[in-house]
Parts: structure tokens; C-alpha cells; sequence
């Protein structure tokens, strides 16, 4: 995997895919924050929100570096394609996205259960200069898929399997994959403060032989029941290391 500095927002990150980075990390002097809404808050509303946030603090819209977004259900294959050129287009009025290019980290999911009407925001980071920081980084989320140009249904680990060796086999991937995100950008799993796991299926196999052995739980596990972002999948996860972490009202107070 292949890193690269983005010195306008005080990171690096993993070379991806257009939509998405596959991972970041604050650069020496800089900290990265993250901030969770109390309800998911819909996407362009959203992103005013952050743009706001990032202002008050002095911080330009290059320092946002990951984000977390719920959407009503999964995509099939063209509808992310167009969903995620519809994400990028405010990235690139911020300076983030440039020929294709996106240092952004994210996770994208569906909850089984009282989903947003439209994509939405459920948190978001980005970095603040810190003298000293500790280092901090956030992985996307990465599902059980391989990487390829072929359609998801082609890529996916055992596509339309969810038996409880299916799904440790779904899990021995992503975790893989994450392990290789982690050393990509100077880290292991004891640097991790949260772990998350996303799936609707039983994850006693992948806890008991994946997980937990490696280390991956160390901070424990939270399990949102949800399923990733493209019809198919079944698995995913995300992983960070950030010691400033606030949760802010969906809906502004008024003083």
C-alpha cells in the first residue's frame, strides 16, 4: 500500500479508490478529533455543519479527514458509483479532491434498523495543530470484498454465504485487511482506542477465532448492526487510535 503527505490538511494517507482513502494519519504537530452527532444529520446539512465547525476553530476545510456516513440501505453497483461522485463534488470545492485523488478516510454503512431517509452524517474528523500530539489515525472501513474493476458480486469473499465459516472467512479477510492498513501507516492494534464491526450476521466465529486472537479487541469490539454500503457484502470493519473524541446535537441549540 502506498502512502502520501497532503501537507494542506496536516495528514497522510493510503492511496485508494476516488471515493475514499483507505486510512489516515496526523502528520508530526498535528492531532486528529473526532466529532459524532446525537442522530445522523443528512448529508448536505452536514456538511455546512462541518465546514461551520472547522471555521470556528480556525481550521481550513483541508483538515476534515474521515468521516463516518448511514445511509437508508445498500447500493448496488451503480447507484454507489453515483452516489459516490455526488460526495466527491464537495470534497473537490474544498481542496481535497483533485484528479481523481482523495486523501478523505470513510466509512459507509446501512442500519438494519431505524435508518436515515437519506445518506447522512454520523461523524466526522479532522486534524488540530497539537505540539507533542500522541499520533492518531483512522482507518476506512474495508468490507468483504476484493479489490478489482469487476462488479462487487465477482470480488465478494464468498458471495452469498453466511454460514459460520463463510463469515470466518469474511473475517479473516477484512481483518487481514486492516492489518495491512495499520502497517501501512506505522501502527498495530495496540494503538487502537475503537473497533468497530459492521454486519447483520452472527459474529461469534469471527470474534472467537479472528478478533479476539489477534488483538483486535483489545479495546473492545462495537458491533453496529448494520450491513456495508453494496448489496452483497456482509462484513466490515473500521479501526482508529484518537484520544479527543465529542458528541455534538444533531440539531443546533439555541442560546
Amino acid at each position: 500500500m502506498r502512502t502520501s503527505e497532503f501537507e494542506a490538511g496536516g495528514y497522510r494517507h493510503i492511496e485508494g479508490p476516488f471515493q475514499y482513502s483507505g486510512g489516515v494519519a496526523a502528520a508530526p504537530g498535528f492531532a486528529i478529533e473526532r466529532v459524532r452527532f446525537d442522530r445522523p444529520v443528512g448529508l448536505e446539512a452536514g456538511f455546512r455543519r462541518i465546514e461551520a465547525h472547522l471555521a470556528a476553530l480556525g481550521r481550513p476545510t483541508t483538515a476534515f479527514c474521515a468521516c463516518e456516513l448511514r445511509s437508508p440501505a445498500p447500493f448496488d453497483d451503480r447507484g454507489f458509483a453515483e452516489f459516490n461522485r455526488v460526495y466527491v463534488g464537495t470534497l473537490e470545492r474544498w481542496g481535497l479532491f483533485r484528479d481523481e485523488a482523495n486523501p478523505v478516510a470513510r466509512t459507509n454503512v446501512c442500519p438494519a434498523h431505524h435508518a436515515p431517509a437519506a445518506p447522512s452524517f454520523e461523524a466526522f474528523c479532522y486534524t488540530v495543530p497539537e505540539a507533542d500530539a500522541a499520533p492518531s489515525f483512522v482507518l476506512s472501513g474495508g468490507g468483504d470484498a476484493r479489490p478489482g474493476p469487476e462488479p462487487y458480486a465477482e470480488r465478494i469473499v464468498r458471495h452469498g454465504e453466511t454460514s459460520s465459516d463463510a463469515m470466518r472467512e469474511k473475517g479473516r479477510f477484512v481483518l487481514d485487511l486492516m492489518e495491512a492498513r495499520l502497517e501501512a501507516l506505522g501502527f498495530g492494534w495496540p494503538d487502537a482506542t475503537a473497533v468497530q464491526a459492521y454486519a447483520v450476521e452472527n459474529l461469534q466465529a469471527v470474534m472467537a477465532e479472528e478478533i479476539a486472537p489477534r488483538g483486535a479487541a483489545r479495546p473492545g469490539l462495537v458491533w453496529h448492526y448494520a450491513r456495508p454500503p453494496v448489496e452483497g457484502l456482509a462484513f466490515e470493519m473500521d479501526v482508529r487510535g484518537v484520544r479527543t473524541e465529542r458528541v455534538a446535537d444533531a440539531v443546533p441549540r439555541r442560546g
